[in-house]
């Protein structure tokens, strides 16, 4: 029995022995280089227009935060001077562009004072909030909640006067200006609100006059910038219905003035 097991242990196998092909190799790996290849470069394709489209529409209706924030003493000083006697303004209305990697771009508020800036609606809203409180604790109303109430009442005017400016753009068909110029212009209300609500607390009697004054100033600011600045933008020749979006835009400062400096215990009133 050992003797057949040994005899079938020493007899030679069969072993199948396959070799490779090297040109069957040589074409996978090549196929497969240039399959991986042509992938890469579509993929880098797509890629590359994928994020150059983000980023124009990003800078096309998305400018850059920085650019609000270049202003000056000297810049703030004339901004406040056209938002709140903006039938003084004698010059012209039209931004300044200037060329900027071979193409043009508007001029930061630093150098042009029709640009749009953050940084004055930025500290209106913070003055308003905080001279509404102070009316409030005059009259022994003041609360933290009464302080809340104050901020959601300003941030939900702000966002009022955003839409009607970006609805009159949409309506004649432009909703093509940058999102923080909106922002910026319809921040500018507060600048005639401090004027009001400071008014209130120095003289009562004052707010009847101060009220509708920054109203119209406020109007006719508007007025002026979405006309000279914005519409100008607008392929259109629709000239009745901008002249009746314009007339709009300034008679619905009354309303969200008056809403707005009505000072009270809840943001509604």
């Amino acid at each position: 029995m050992y003797d057949n097991l040994g005899a079938q242990q020493g007899r030679p196998g069969v072993t199948t022995n396959l070799q490779s092909n090297p040109f069957g190799n040589a074409f996978s790996g090549a196929g497969s280089g240039l399959i991986r290849g042509g992938l890469g470069a579509y993929g880098e394709r797509i890629l590359g227009s994928g994020s150059e489209y983000v980023q124009s529409n990003i800078s096309r209706y998305f400018s850059d935060p920085q650019y609000y924030f270049q202003v000056n003493e000297h810049y703030v000083r004339n901004k406040l001077k056209v938002v709140l006697f903006p039938f003084l303004h004698r010059g012209h209305w039209t931004r300044i562009t200037e060329p900027v990697a071979g193409r043009l771009s508007y001029k930061p508020p630093i150098y042009d004072i029709n640009a749009p800036d953050l940084y004055i609606p930025f500290m209106v809203f913070g003055t308003y909030i905080v001279l509404a409180g102070f009316s409030l604790g005059l009259h022994g109303k003041f609360s933290p909640e009464a302080l809340n109430w104050l901020i959601m009442k300003g941030l939900v005017g702000w966002f009022l006067q955003f839409l009607l400016l970006k609805m009159s753009l949409f309506s004649l068909g432009s909703g093509e200006a940058p999102f923080l110029d909106i922002v910026a212009y319809a921040g500018y209300t507060f600048t005639g609100m401090c004027l009001a609500v400071f008014g209130r607390i120095m003289w009562s009697y004052s707010y009847y006059f101060l009220m509708p004054w920054t109203c119209l100033c406020m109007g006719i600011f508007l007025v002026k910038t979405m006309k000279r600045v914005l519409f100008s933008e607008v392929r259109s020749h629709e000239s009745s219905k901008q002249h009746y979006l314009l007339l709009l835009i300034a008679l619905a400062q009354f309303p969200l003035f008056v809403w707005l400096g009505n000072v009270g215990l809840h943001w509604l009133f």
